[in-house]
């Protein structure tokens, strides 16, 4: 199933289900005691009763079901459990276009899998504004990343397990300011500025995907296209990274971990080709969608 929070005219936010004929039917109407709205509860649901009902077909009696072309879409989770988990330099080309830009000097690549965390108090949803700081940073970067949205509780998890800890998929961007990346040393202060984390524009369940995925990842920005790989050439595979995070980090419901972004970044182009007020960049992933945000 796709999962989606979306708010039609006159009406408050709702979690709903994307069915065929992309037909919308609130959560709210098949699953008793959801909070109107919510994604995070409506995860939490699913992990206790290990798994939700299937949606009626045409909607529950006295419950509206939508065409979503009459609904706007909204970021599927609005605020995190807690700050996304981001995995540094996990394709092979991304890597190469890191130590180039640089130097090897100042950046070797690294024994084990990077993490870092990236504060994110609002995700900002299809359409939405990112409010770039061009004042602090002209340096202002996309990264398209596949999101494994968590499903349930686990510490020290197996690999061969770690599917069954997947709640969903999504899609995220990263939005970078490099400069304040560099100056500081280290990432986090330049990945963590206000609207700078975009996801959506569903939550694809994970039984809709084979495991472990491999999909097409691309980022235009304004139609051109920057970023095209397949998360096949992750360095550290999804069923590894949930792994080793969980031997000594209790991974809760609801938590986010973008996977890594592939090459094309604006920094890895001679010049940089980095984004300005105004632009668009748009990621797509393959069998998720496409999320498309503005510069204001």
């Amino acid at each position: 199933m796709k999962y989606i929070r979306f708010m039609a005219p006159g009406k408050e936010a709702e979690v709903g289900i994307l069915l065929e004929g992309n037909r919308v039917i609130p959560a709210s109407s098949f699953v008793p005691g959801l909070k109107k709205g919510d994604m995070m509860d409506f995860i939490k649901h699913a992990g206790i009763s290990g798994g939700l009902p299937e949606p009626p077909v045409s909607g529950c009696l006295g419950e509206p079901v939508y065409d979503l072309d009459s609904v706007r879409l909204l970021a599927p989770i609005e605020r995190p459990v807690h700050d996304i988990l981001c995995v540094g330099v996990n394709y092979e080309d991304h890597l190469k276009e890191t130590e180039e830009h640089l130097g090897e000097e100042s950046f070797k690549k690294p024994p084990k899998a990077v993490y870092f965390s990236k504060r994110a108090l609002r995700l900002m949803g299809p359409d939405g504004r990112i409010e770039g700081r061009l004042d602090v940073d002209e340096a202002l970067d996309y990264e398209v990343e596949l999101a494994v949205i968590i499903g349930k509780d686990g510490k020290k998890i197996p690999a061969c397990r770690a599917e069954e800890y997947i709640f969903g998929y999504s899609i995220f961007n990263d939005i970078s300011s490099r400069n304040l990346q560099t100056a500081h040393g280290q990432w986090f202060y330049g990945k963590s500025l206000d609207t700078y984390a975009s996801m959506g524009p569903v939550i694809v369940g994970r039984e809709e995907l084979p495991f472990p995925v491999e999909l097409e990842v691309k980022s235009f920005v304004n139609g051109q296209l920057r970023q095209h790989s397949n998360t096949r050439s992750f360095i550290h595979g999804i069923p590894w990274l949930i792994s080793e995070l969980s031997q000594c980090i209790t991974l809760e419901c609801g938590d986010i971990i973008a996977t890594g972004t592939p090459s094309g970044v604006g920094m890895g182009y001679d010049p940089p080709r980095y984004m300005k007020k105004g632009d668009q960049v748009t990621c797509e992933i393959e069998k998720i969608g496409k999320l498309t945000n503005r510069i204001g």
